[in-house]
């Protein structure tokens, strides 16, 4: 039988693997084990071991807490909906994400700075821009 949270993280999984543009094969490959397993563990027939989820972190550039983030929000709806399929990214979404991760890692952190800092101006009412 599989559990909701082996579900979980084979979305979760599986989520981070397309956004970043990497098939089954290349991941796999960067892990050590084939293609079946890493298509085991998306679709949770395989369990994955704390040691697993470790380097799949590693290789996917996420903390281990990527993988349980929404776990109690998803338990529930799974529960109700078993068959509810995970929201996928949309294509501009992707396509940012892979343009971020093509960055060298300064250029990374300016353009987050960036996004940030128009997050805030964006929060900011207009009439009071200036004193």
């Amino acid at each position: 039988m599989m559990d909701v949270i082996d579900i979980h993280l084979g979305r979760r999984l599986r989520r981070r693997r397309r956004i970043l543009g990497l098939t089954q094969q290349q991941l796999a490959s960067a892990c050590g084990v084939r293609f079946q397993q890493i298509q085991k563990y998306e679709c949770a027939a395989n369990r994955m071991s704390a040691a697993r989820l470790w380097q799949l972190a590693e290789v996917l550039e996420v903390p281990v807490s990527y993988f349980y983030e929404g776990i109690a929000l998803n338990a529930a709806a799974e529960e109700r909906e078993p068959d509810r399929p995970e929201p996928v990214a949309g294509k501009e979404t992707k396509a940012l994400i892979r343009a971020f991760y093509s960055l060298s890692e300064r250029p990374r952190q300016r353009l987050l700075e960036l996004a940030k800092t128009l997050n805030e101006n964006e929060a900011k009412p207009i009439g009071h821009a200036f004193p």
